[in-house]
């Protein structure tokens, strides 16, 4: 059971996301029918920096369901059930994830913690149980399938592996979930290997689309102070 290590990629987002938002948010104040305005959109009639400042000056009142209609889709390797468990938690989302069901877990790969990696015994500790792991389950395999069960052999013999098995899961979020999920997630009171990820995903989300993710983030560097209280600040920001 080898180690490995988180890679995010974006798989498709919503083309011309500036301008389908631009479009969402006029048609909440505009008489007319944005169906008639998106061809002049789509031919670049209406400067983008021009929909930008309106969809900044609009996102600065509170307004911000209208970015739903814009989604990214993710895929993620090198991840741990832990971390998938904390993923799935954010509803609004769809996800589809690899199984432990169909796929062999004999030799699948697992996730080290930097605290454990630092610290030898507890490396030597660790690799030993994962190595443990990885013979237990292909001995129950073995056996549950000289016993009959088969290809569903499988479904029984993972019962043994741990959170730190790698997976692999395709997720997609609108941007006002993404937006929520970086503000959860980007801060340093979250565990760190959905933080590594999270960061990963706004970097990628603010090269796609600027004007939405350029000030997402943790919640204390878009409200310039910390939410978490006094009991749960980092100290990076000062209370309110």
């Amino acid at each position: 059971m080898p180690q490995t290590t988180c890679r995010v990629s974006l798989l498709a987002s919503t083309p011309d996301p500036t301008s389908l938002i631009y479009a969402a948010f006029r048609q909440c104040y505009h008489a007319g029918f944005v169906g008639d305005m998106w061809p002049r959109l789509l031919a670049g009639e209406v400067a983008h920096d021009k929909q930008r400042a309106f969809i900044a000056k609009v996102m600065e009142s509170g307004h911000t369901s209208p970015i739903e209609h814009v989604s990214f889709t993710f895929a993620a390797e090198g991840v741990s059930r832990a971390l998938t468990h904390q993923l799935v938690r954010h509803r609004i989302a769809s996800y589809s994830q690899q199984s432990q069901r169909y796929v062999d877990g004999s030799d699948c790969d697992y996730i080290l913690p930097p605290a454990i990696a630092r610290i030898p015994e507890a490396k030597a500790r660790f690799e030993a149980f994962m190595a443990e792991v990885g013979s237990a389950y292909r001995d129950l395999k073995a056996i549950l399938e000289a016993n009959g069960r088969g290809d569903k052999a499988k479904e029984d013999a993972r019962f043994v592996l741990p959170q730190a098995a790698e997976s692999k899961i395709v997720f997609t979020m609108n941007c006002r979930s993404l937006i929520n999920f970086f503000e959860h997630r980007c801060c340093t009171r979250a565990q760190w290997e959905i933080r590594s990820m999270a960061n990963g995903m706004l970097g990628i989300c603010r090269e796609v689309l600027p004007v939405i993710f350029d000030v997402a983030g943790a919640r204390c560097e878009r409200l310039g102070y910390c939410p978490e209280g006094e009991k749960f600040t980092c100290g990076k920001y000062p209370l309110p």
